[in-house]
């Protein structure tokens, strides 16, 4: 196993209630929620973000603290408090969402004195990960740390993984999207697209596109996820493509991918191949959709975790 900083925002998180009308609070964030189900797969990475000084940040820490997170990258801003998302579903488990986060502690992370002493510690990491929707929240001046910070990561013998994430709200304009990622995508080992994603920003019209894209880029290996399709595995030792798991009932697709790229990374770093990281990443996902919100019970998982630890 190596050392692992996640990078990105967790937010408060509104979802479906048993209750009608009603919502049930959560916290979740993309890149969180790939740490925190790292986490419960025995990785322990440490997420570097902000928070607030309030009794939802303090909270968060605590629930983070319990599931094996470590919290010493994460900053605190007195000034602001931690963004809100809510979640609507559909019949078929597809979700949509409203977000309040334009002040939060996330966004002025590297506004702090001592980001830089975070960004320090997390350089000496095995793995980085992040996401385009990280790269969303800071302006062009503050990308250019991130990029840094991947620099030093694999000047240092690290990789750096990625999901482009793309959400065409966080985004100004889909050139200012293309711009950043594409900036970055250079310093990116490991790759985690998702094909819908990949047609919005790129145009790629098949798995097979957005694959050579990403090789013509530098990564070494990723996966282009097709939601309930089969994924496309790419790697120095071949490319194949890996069924999806069917499930009896999706519920809410929110943190899918997410959990998808916790398990294939899990499994990689613990020695699998690419094949079968993304067969045990696929049944996570699963376990995922049959949940509500970001982050699903831990019993649920329970299988999975005695595999894994």
């Amino acid at each position: 196993m190596t050392s692992v900083v996640c990078i990105g925002e967790c937010m408060l998180e509104l979802a479906g209630s048993r209750i009608p009308g009603a919502a049930q609070l959560g916290f979740g964030g993309d890149a969180f929620n790939t740490a925190l189900y790292l986490a419960r797969l025995g990785l322990a990475p440490a997420f570097l973000t902000a928070l607030g000084t309030d009794a939802y940040s303090e909270a968060m820490l605590a629930a983070w603290t319990g599931e094996g997170i470590r919290t010493e990258l994460v900053m605190r801003d007195a000034r602001r408090l931690p963004g809100l998302y809510a979640i609507r579903t559909a019949p078929n488990g597809e979700r949509e969402f409203a977000y309040w986060r334009s002040e939060s502690a996330a966004r002025a992370l590297f506004q702090s004195a001592g980001s830089a002493t975070l960004l320090d510690r997390a350089a000496d990491c095995g793995l980085l990960y992040l996401s385009g929707i990280t790269l969303s929240l800071f302006s062009s001046a503050t990308r250019r740390l991130l990029r840094e910070l991947a620099a030093r990561v694999r000047e240092r013998g690290g990789r750096v993984a990625f999901d482009p994430n793309y959400r065409a709200r966080g985004w100004a304009a889909v050139s200012e999207a293309r711009d950043a990622i594409g900036d970055f995508a250079p310093l990116v080992s490991m790759v985690f697209p998702t094909l819908e994603d990949e047609t919005a920003l790129w145009g790629d019209a098949s798995a097979d596109a957005v694959a050579r894209r990403w090789r013509a880029f530098g990564a070494l290996e990723g996966v282009v996820k097709r939601g309930a399709e089969p994924a496309l595995v790419f790697a120095p030792t071949g490319d194949v493509e890996v069924p999806a798991v069917p499930v009896p009932r999706i519920i809410d697709t929110t943190a899918a991918g997410d959990a998808f790229n916790a398990g294939y990374l899990a499994r990689r770093l613990s020695g699998s191949a690419p094949a079968q990281a993304a067969r045990f990443a696929h049944r996570l996902a699963g376990v995922v959709v049959q949940h509500g919100g970001a982050i699903a019970p831990r019993e649920a998982m329970a299988e999975l975790i005695r595999e894994t630890l």
